[in-house]
């Protein structure tokens, strides 16, 4: 491991964030946030959904946000890196172990997510208030549930980064991503799907089941939640999963 190489491919991946910076924070939080002032504000305002819903929102929204924010920031680019601009190969002559590379992409991605997630909670209590009752009981639960949503939104960036191609980006789109949320608790809870019995344990192959559902049950543990030490253990294994497929993916397509 060479720290000054990690450090600089983390220096030089930041500076083109900040170049992109508005660009980047339209595409983090326009969707979400127009999501939260018509389902938050719209619809609860004029009478078609409790005033509760608003607190039961935010942590969906808070997920979406994360996973769009890992998902974009580390596949997008490695997409582009590997079949447009070729930048990848003037990456693989730093002197750092191959795996490192990709690792360094999700240690970025991580913090991205992290920032766009923590975003969410001040713009969406702007937008929803009065009436949005967080009840942070254990910040220690908080901080770990959303550290590893971060991950899992970087590790499977990485994974669908290097097994995709660039013709296939609205694929990822379609088929894999707007399916995952709308299956993903993010609007609902999970015990809402009890009359749908057999979908309710269908989705739980989704990972962003336990991201909504870790992040409702420490913001807002007021309303029907999984168990958080479910949550731990599944998007623990969902991480260490997407995380082992993508440096897979990457190392063979670096060393190709």
């Amino acid at each position: 491991m060479n720290w000054k190489t990690f450090l600089a491919l983390l220096g030089r991946d930041a500076h083109v964030a900040r170049r992109n910076l508005v660009p980047s924070l339209m595409q983090t939080f326009l969707q979400p946030l127009m999501f939260v002032f018509i389902f938050g504000r719209v619809m609860v305002s004029s009478g078609y959904m409790p005033p509760q819903y608003k607190s039961l929102l935010l942590p969906g929204i808070m997920a979406i946000s994360m996973v769009f924010t890992g998902v974009w920031a580390v596949a997008m680019p490695l997409i582009g890196e590997f079949q447009f601009t070729r930048e990848i190969e003037d990456r693989l002559l730093a002197p750092i172990e191959i795996s490192w590379l990709a690792i360094e992409k999700v240690f970025f991605g991580t913090f991205q997510a992290l920032i766009a997630g923590l975003a969410v909670i001040p713009a969406g209590w702007l937008l929803l208030r009065p009436g949005v009752g967080l009840n942070l009981r254990s910040p220690l639960s908080f901080a770990c549930v959303t550290l590893l949503v971060a991950l899992f939104s970087a590790c499977g960036g990485l994974a669908l980064g290097c097994s995709m191609s660039q013709n296939h980006i609205g694929l990822m789109f379609s088929m894999v991503l707007t399916p995952m949320i709308f299956f993903g608790c993010t609007y609902y809870p999970w015990s809402a799907l009890a009359h749908f019995p057999i979908l309710q344990r269908v989705v739980l192959v989704n990972p962003l089941v336990y991201a909504s559902e870790g992040l409702r049950g420490t913001l807002v543990p007021q309303f029907p939640h999984l168990p958080v030490l479910a949550v731990f253990v599944a998007l623990t294994v969902f991480d260490a999963l997407f995380l082992g497929i993508g440096l897979r993916q990457f190392h063979r397509k670096a060393v190709s």
